[in-house]
C-alpha cells in the first residue's frame, strides 16, 4: 500500500550553510488516513533575520529541541523511504536539498506541486503556493480540512503550508484526469515533475510580460547573457536553450 508524504521545511535561510529548523508534514495512506507532524528542531546555524521575518521562528523557540534527524517526522521519512511511496513538496528541490544536508538519501517517487502547477495551470501568472491558495479558492475549505486533522493554521508555518498543498494536490489530480484521462493521475504527476516546463512569457527583467520566443528573435544576445551570468532555474534554462536553438533558423 502506497503512502503519500507531503512536507515543507522552514530553515535558517536559503544559502548553502543553512539548515532545517521546522518540519511540517502529513503522511497519508490510500484509505485517506492522515498522520500530521509539526516539529521544531535545533541547529548550530544562526537563523538569518530575513528568515525570521518570513517564518517568525526565533532562536529561543529552538532551545532543547531535537536536531532534525531526531524528530518524529524525519524518522517517519526514513521509515517509508522506498520506491512504492511518494514524497511531495512545493518546489521540492529546495526541501530535498535541505534534508540531504541531514544525510537523507532519497528512494521515494517525487512529486513537485510547483512544477506540476506550471504544467497544468499554465495560464496563471504565478504559481506560488499562497497565490494558488487564493486563485483556486483553497482558502475556502482549509479551516474545515484543518479541523478534520486537528491542525491550527498559522501564516508562513510549515504545517499550514502542507495543509494548503494537500488541498492543491487534489486539484492537480482532478486536472490530470481532465487533461490526461488515459493516465493514472499520480503517475502522471511524477512524470510531469521530471519534465521541464517551457515558459511562455518572462515574469521579470527588462522583457517582463513579453513572449520568450519573440524575445529570442529580437534580443538573443540578452538571452545568451542571461544563460552565462544568471542563476536560472531548470525550467528557464530549458526554455532559453530551446528558443535560442530555434532562433538559429530565423
Amino acid at each position: 500500500m502506497a503512502y503519500y508524504v507531503l512536507f515543507d521545511t522552514e530553515t535558517t535561510g536559503n544559502q548553502e550553510e543553512d539548515k532545517v529548523i521546522q518540519f511540517g508534514g502529513m503522511v497519508i495512506d490510500q484509505k485517506g488516513k492522515v498522520e500530521a507532524f509539526d516539529e521544531l528542531c535545533s541547529t548550530n546555524i544562526d537563523i538569518k533575520l530575513e528568515a525570521m521575518e518570513v517564518h517568525n521562528i526565533t532562536p529561543d523557540l529552538l532551545v532543547n529541541k531535537p536536531i532534525a534527524t531526531q524528530t518524529s517526522f524525519y524518522q517517519k521519512l526514513e521509515e517509508l523511504n522506498n520506491n512504492e511511496n511518494y514524497l511531495i513538496a512545493h518546489n521540492i528541490s529546495f526541501d530535498m536539498g535541505m534534508i540531504k544536508k541531514e544525510g537523507f538519501v532519497n528512494q521515494y517517487q517525487l512529486i513537485d506541486t510547483l512544477r506540476c502547477a506550471k504544467h497544468l495551470f499554465p495560464d496563471l501568472p504565478y504559481h506560488r503556493l499562497q497565490y494558488l491558495r487564493y486563485a483556486l479558492d483553497l482558502y475556502k475549505t482549509e479551516e474545515q480540512e484543518a479541523s478534520r486533522h486537528n491542525i491550527t493554521i498559522k501564516a508562513h508555518d510549515a504545517l499550514g503550508d502542507v495543509l494548503v498543498m494537500k488541498l492543491f494536490l487534489s486539484k492537480l489530480v482532478v486536472k490530470c484526469r481532465e487533461i490526461y484521462p488515459d493516465y493514472n493521475p499520480i503517475e502522471k504527476l511524477v512524470e510531469l515533475t521530471n519534465t521541464p516546463v517551457f515558459i511562455k512569457t518572462f515574469k521579470f527583467g527588462k522583457h517582463k510580460g513579453k513572449d520568450v520566443s519573440e524575445v529570442a528573435k529580437e534580443d538573443s544576445g540578452y538571452l545568451n547573457w542571461m544563460k552565462k551570468n544568471m542563476d536560472l532555474d531548470e525550467d528557464l534554462k530549458y526554455t532559453l536553450d530551446k528558443v535560442l536553438g530555434d532562433s538559429d533558423s530565423y
